[in-house]
């Protein structure tokens, strides 16, 4: 007679982990909905901002769904709980602000991978109470961050091997970045050195466009000249260097004009490249298969004409190369 009675408690013992774990998902997922909406801000381009756009209102339609099945578990979800998940989100987009961008994204996924094997925990937990419907949803939660995880590994190796990722470096970031691998590397200079202090140029262009066109409002002349002396600088610099015979250096310096976009157009990768339709262009760079050539047309075609079609392209192009580096199917 005594085993029903221990059968009872076992199975309310597992409903009162079932309604702990998913009040725990639930707060990391408003967390979740935060982060997203704050990567809305430095999506590179359009269709990765309507991206994670939909993955914050995914987000949010899963948060009612968690918060459902509490209740119907005989559960009360933590009423403080989401105020708290957002407000861990809205101190971790400002304290990242002093981090490199990659630490950023490992924070990312870190909290993907933690809703991962919690929800993962939450299936094996309803498989042991016979519960098909919080099974359905920890195997809706599991789908979900799965891909989220397989996104932000992707965007990892994007920016791994040289960009263009899907998101953008705050100038902060890009500072702090270029901080790190000085701290780290006082005497080592490389290619993929110089690529960053590009992308810190890159970071601040912004900042630069505004002062130019404030100072063409203005009559400013000097503003307007900023841009153009940079460039015309950069490029002198490349050329004395490789007459000079240093190859090392001038390639450093050609990699940082081409990563900010100040490249003549045939020194471009795709021949022909200012003549070409966005069709074209598209299926262009379809074609490369080195990064750094995928680096240098995107920061070319944010120079100039920015066609968002052109740079999504790219930037697919370059998570396909990602993936394969990273082995994600």
């Amino acid at each position: 007679m005594a085993a029903p009675t221990r059968t009872i408690e076992s199975t309310e013992s597992i409903k009162g982990t079932l309604i702990a774990q998913l009040r725990t998902v639930l707060d990391l997922t408003h967390t979740e909905i935060q982060v997203a909406e704050t990567r809305v801000g430095q999506a590179r381009t359009d269709a990765v901002r309507r991206e994670l756009s939909q993955n914050a209102e995914n987000a949010k339609i899963r948060a009612e769904a968690i918060e459902k099945t509490i209740r119907e578990l005989g559960g009360f979800p933590d009423v403080i709980g989401p105020f708290l998940g957002r407000a861990a989100a809205a101190v971790k987009a400002l304290t990242e602000q002093a981090e490199p961008f990659d630490e950023a994204l490992l924070g990312d996924l870190a909290l993907e991978g933690q809703l991962l094997d919690r929800s993962r925990y939450v299936k094996a937990l309803a498989v042991a109470a016979k519960d098909q419907d919080v099974e359905a949803l920890a195997t809706r939660l599991i789908t979900a961050h799965s891909a989220t995880v397989d996104w932000l590994t992707t965007v990892l190796a994007e920016d791994a091997l040289g960009g263009p990722a899907a998101l953008r470096r705050t100038p902060m970031q890009a500072a702090a970045g270029l901080a790190v691998k000085f701290a780290n590397l006082p005497f080592t200079w490389s290619t993929r050195g110089a690529e960053r202090v590009a992308e810190a140029i890159r970071s601040v262009r912004p900042a630069v466009a505004d002062l130019i066109e404030r100072g063409s409002r203005t009559g400013d002349v000097a503003a307007k000249a900023l841009s153009g002396a940079r460039d015309s600088a950069l490029q002198t610099a490349e050329r004395i260097t490789r007459e000079q015979g240093a190859e090392d250096a001038a390639d450093l310096i050609h990699a940082a004009r081409g990563a900010t976009g100040i490249l003549d157009p045939d020194e471009l990768p795709i021949s022909g490249y200012d003549e070409l339709t966005v069709n074209d262009a598209a299926n262009a760079v379809k074609d490369l298969t080195d990064p750094a050539d995928i680096r240098t047309i995107v920061a070319y075609e944010e120079a100039h004409k920015n066609r968002q079609r052109v740079v999504s392209a790219a930037q697919t192009r370059l998570a396909a190369i990602a993936q394969e580096v990273v082995g994600i199917n």
